[in-house]
């Protein structure tokens, strides 16, 4: 586990929750709510939420959270990945009672608006990511076979969600919205760059130690 001081560790939790916190507060406050029933309200606010449990996730696997060990950012890691699914359950199912043929068209990819097929592309990849970890035991999935499973899927739900979350013109602040799902893009990105140098490091490694 990385070494933090106290008052990094406070800063880098508070800017978390800000990350997360600002985008929902300011969709709360959007005058588009007036217009809307409680079932949709609650699905569209399922899904900033997963916006930002999609943002923790990279944060949690790649160590940057502090207070938490190697074994408890994994632990983490799956939990937040049920809530995440939960989260997009709650998010289609609303959407599905408040208007059932526009759910179709956006599952069978027919829907004429353009943020429709980024979004369920993405559930679809979120899904299969959390059955896989249901069953990875099962299947016997070791570790570098499940990375190599878990990474395209990961790309796909952070691109494809951060997508459909941009091209949405809803209850979301602009500038907030924006700078949440920069965030998303950057911590994938980084811990997919941190990820791959330490691999590339263990392999090196390995390969000098068969050498001696």
């Amino acid at each position: 586990m990385k070494r933090w001081t106290s008052a990094r560790a406070i800063l880098i939790w508070v800017a978390l929750a800000f990350a997360v916190g600002v985008p929902i507060a300011l969709a709360a406050t959007s005058e588009q709510l007036a217009w809307r029933g409680p079932v949709y309200i609650l699905a569209g606010f399922a899904g900033i939420v997963a916006l930002g449990l999609v943002l923790v996730q990279p944060l949690l696997i790649g160590g940057y959270l502090p207070g938490l060990s190697a074994y408890r950012g994994r632990r983490a890691h799956h939990w937040i990945g049920g809530a995440l699914v939960l989260a997009i359950v709650i998010h289609v199912a609303g959407l599905w009672i408040t208007s059932p043929p526009d759910m179709i068209d956006a599952l069978t990819f027919a829907s004429p608006t353009p943020f429709s097929p980024f979004g369920v592309i993405a559930m679809w990849a979120i899904f299969a990511v959390a059955s896989l970890a249901a069953l990875r035991r099962r299947l016997g999935l070791r570790a570098q076979t499940w990375r190599i499973i878990h990474m395209p899927l990961a790309i796909v739900i952070v691109a494809g969600g951060v997508v459909h979350c941009v091209l949405i013109e809803g209850t979301m602040e602009t500038v907030s919205k924006l700078a949440l799902c920069a965030l998303v893009l950057a911590a994938a990105i980084k811990v997919m760059v941190d990820l791959q140098v330490w691999r590339k490091r263990r392999t090196l490694r390995a390969e000098s130690v068969a050498r001696q």
